[in-house]
């Protein structure tokens, strides 16, 4: 009797996948996916930009540690992305085979292994704020907010983490646009709250910098009760409260096969950024202010093609779970040429109207100058940022994640870390120094990327395993 209703449930799901074959390939299209990626980035740069423009009113000392904080928080998030990013692409691969049940198995165990992850690092941080940002070379007079921002926003770090996880399955069944709106209410929720908690109104308490970390510890946590919801019916089978118990050993292997040198690739970025900040703080608060500025207009700059580079991986993923190996190929220069061309458009206009944007978060004339300074520079580091981000995406998508890992590891170990403290702080060059380090680092992973890719070597294996399968006389296109 079981057997039967497994074999019912089964022809179910087939039946299913077929109807929704030809609308779910219409909806994979590049431009498709990336727009509702770019209003949910756009709208983190806003929530990112108000915070900084809100927090910049109570003090430069307050935005230079929520600068500082973030960078903290974005490195212990590899964590548990690690997981989510793994799962992320093998959900699209699996859909693209047309396995949607091991797909729905590995949302449901990215989920729960995040969360585990996630509440181990929220207690860390919300009882040892002070001693990781000391241990971090944070200043001793920014020590004190840093322990009531840290504590409070790591405490919630469990809330990232499931966010990650919720939100990086649901855009990879090529649902893009929930996140979306749900990143549209979570930044108008986070906004109203800074306003009433930093200036003390709408019935709120002026608590200043304690306000807007609690502002984004209640924002995330009624953005992932909708999250929830809505990864609850992402895929073909709805998911039960009762299955997110599932376990598969051998998913899950996969999930870390591919998800592994992934969270090496993002730690070493991430540190490298903590490094470059720490080498920062060595020079100064005011250029610490100034990098933290300038992290704000940056992210306006490149966030349009990043939102390219994951739409690609996205389709990528999907194209190469179905054997369309050629079509794989060719997407990744198609949208390497669209993105180059938006992040030097949108990096000249920055550069042009950097100085009273600049004004416009502070007063303080020395850290302007610092921002200035950097913009031309800008414009060179952002189309590095770009080959960088859309070839290593189309490399990860099909798999390819230890070459990634590996270029990673040198490039940003010697380059974006040892160069930059030679130039910024050895040589005595400054912010300058440190900017001419980074921009030499995102070209030479960009190149040696584009070089493997250019290579096809997975797209060749690949194909090669499915024509020794016969897979192609299960109506896979082999296009090698």
């Amino acid at each position: 009797m079981q057997e039967e209703i497994e074999r019912t449930a089964a022809v179910r799901i087939h039946a299913l996948e077929d109807g929704n074959l030809t609308e779910k390939a219409k909806k994979l299209t590049l431009w498709a996916l990336a727009w509702p990626i770019f209003i949910e980035l756009f709208l983190q740069f806003l929530l990112g930009a108000a915070d900084t423009l809100m927090v910049s009113r109570i003090s430069d000392d307050a935005v230079a540690v929520v600068g500082f904080s973030n960078q903290l928080f974005s490195a212990v998030t590899t964590l548990f992305v690690t997981v989510a990013s793994g799962a992320g692409i093998l959900i699209a691969q699996k859909l693209g085979a047309r396995k949607s049940e091991d797909a729905r198995t590995i949302g449901i165990m990215s989920l729960t292994v995040s969360c585990t992850i996630g509440l181990a690092l929220s207690v860390v941080l919300y009882l040892f704020p002070k001693q990781i940002s000391s241990w971090l070379q944070l200043p001793d007079e920014l020590l004190p907010l840093a322990e009531t921002y840290v504590s409070i926003v790591g405490g919630g770090m469990v809330l990232v983490a499931v966010m990650s996880a919720l939100s990086t399955a649901i855009r990879n069944t090529g649902n893009t646009k929930g996140p979306m709106f749900i990143a549209i209410g979570m930044n108008v929720v986070h906004v109203v709250m800074n306003y009433g908690f930093i200036f003390g109104e709408l019935g709120f308490p002026e608590w200043g910098l304690k306000g807007v970390a609690l502002s984004t510890v209640i924002s995330r946590l009624l953005a992932v009760l909708v999250l929830l919801f809505m990864f609850l019916h992402a895929f073909v089978r709805p998911i039960r409260l009762r299955d997110l118990k599932q376990f598969d050993r051998g998913l899950f292997g996969e999930i870390m096969r591919i998800g592994w040198p992934l969270g090496v690739n993002m730690s070493c970025w991430v540190f490298s950024q903590m490094a470059i900040y720490a080498y920062i703080a060595m020079i100064g608060s005011s250029e610490l202010a100034a990098r933290t500025y300038m992290n704000t207009l940056e992210s306006f700059c490149f966030m349009l093609g990043y939102s390219i580079a994951l739409a690609l991986q996205i389709q990528i993923a999907h194209l190469f779970g179905a054997g369309r190996m050629r079509e794989a190929y060719k997407t990744a220069y198609r949208a390497l040429g669209i993105g180059l061309s938006i992040v030097i458009v949108n990096a000249a206009i920055i550069y042009m109207i950097g100085k009273p944007v600049l004004g416009l978060f502070t007063k303080d004339e020395a850290i302007i100058a610092f921002g200035v300074s950097l913009l031309g520079l800008n414009i060179l580091l952002q189309p590095g940022k770009m080959l960088n981000m859309a070839i290593q995406n189309a490399l990860n998508a099909v798999g390819d994640t230890r070459f990634t890992m590996w270029i990673s590891l040198g490039s940003l170990s010697i380059i974006a870390s040892g160069v930059s403290y030679w130039l910024g702080i050895g040589l005595g060059w400054g912010l300058t120094g440190i900017y001419i380090a980074m921009i030499l680092d995102e070209y030479v992973r960009g190149t040696l990327a584009l070089i493997r890719w250019r290579g096809r070597k997975k797209l060749r294996e690949a194909a090669g395993e499915m024509s020794e399968g016969n897979v192609s006389a299960s109506g896979i296109r082999l296009e090698a």
